[in-house]
């Protein structure tokens, strides 16, 4: 692949600047030590990725922080502002009070000034102390969205970072926000793939002026249902294509923006070379045939103490 071939770029509605329509994630069910985690970012960036999905319960900002400090060292990119970087705030610090001092700490983690992208991680709190997963059952608390809010308005008005956004927020969730947000979120980023489309979501936030991003494009929650679609391997194999470049092609036509994770070079180059094809309207029609569901439930988001006792009402309309 060509090194110089470029990632488009969307422009967000809210908030300011353009955001790469595939980032890079560095998340995992099996923390990497920080040496690999900084090595995959670096071999990432010489590959053409530009955006870079971090949070605070992943662990991974400080090593990315050192990688893009060495990519800058060693000439493979300018300066930080070529990049775009997205954290997220954990339940435990989604409180009014904490809000800015969560986007601090992350931004010593990152040794940056700033991040393009602060997003709520989830819509409910925690007790406020450590981050830690999975959280006890009797320390989730109803997130106050109005203070939570206002304090993530404030991080963008003061330029800790340049736009701010939700996820894992369902349809009324996000009216909820709306509802009393003078900056609108500019992102929500959900589980999407071929075999959680997630059409309904879609539609509202493009009403809304909200990008939808997806996570587990390549499937989640312990399941290789996209990997093992039949309906996607045989499309693959007419194209030529990796099952799961034609996945991350159906996301890129559906508008939406999708963060990859993937810490192996050869994969990292397929994940990227998706955008000088595209899927025929028949097989785009199989694709939306693809039985539909959710594979990360978000169980561990509900607790009998509150605020959610179940997954329906975690995601209100779209279980």
């Amino acid at each position: 692949m060509d090194s110089t071939l470029t990632i488009p770029e969307i422009t967000l509605k809210s908030g300011t600047g353009k955001i790469p329509v595939l980032g890079f994630g560095t998340a995992s069910d099996h923390p990497f030590d920080s040496e690999t985690t900084k090595t995959a970012i670096l071999q990432a960036i010489e590959i053409g990725y530009r955006h870079f999905d971090t949070a605070a319960l992943y662990n991974s900002e400080q090593p990315l922080g050192e990688a893009v400090a060495e990519a800058i060292n060693r000439g493979l990119i300018k300066s930080r502002d070529e990049l775009f970087i997205t954290s997220k705030l954990w339940c435990s610090d989604a409180h009014g009070h904490r809000v800015l001092p969560a986007l601090k700490k992350t931004l010593e983690n990152l040794d940056m000034v700033y991040v393009d992208l602060y997003l709520i991680h989830w819509p409910v709190s925690a007790r406020p102390g450590k981050v830690e997963y999975p959280i006890k059952a009797e320390d989730f608390v109803a997130m106050d969205f109005e203070s939570v809010w206002a304090a993530m308005e404030e991080c963008q008005i003061i330029g800790l970072t340049k736009s701010i956004g939700v996820s894992n927020f369902s349809c009324t969730k996000l009216q909820q926000i709306l509802a009393i947000a003078k900056i609108h979120p500019a992102v929500n980023q959900v589980e999407l793939n071929p075999c959680w489309q997630q059409k309904k979501l879609i539609e509202f936030c493009k009403e809304k002026g909200i990008l939808v991003f997806a996570y587990s494009c390549l499937g989640s929650g312990g399941t290789n249902r996209v990997m093992e679609s039949q309906v996607l391997k045989q499309i693959s194999k007419a194209k030529g294509k990796t099952v799961a470049q034609v996945s991350l092609r159906w996301g890129y036509d559906q508008g939406i923006g999708m963060v990859v994770k993937s810490f192996n070079k050869e994969r990292m180059k397929q994940n990227i070379e998706i955008f000088d094809w595209s899927l025929n309207s028949e097989e785009v029609n199989k694709i939306s045939e693809i039985p539909q569901g959710r594979a990360f439930l978000g169980v561990d988001y509900t607790s009998v103490y509150g605020p959610y006792n179940t997954i329906q009402q975690l995601w209100d309309e779209q279980i």
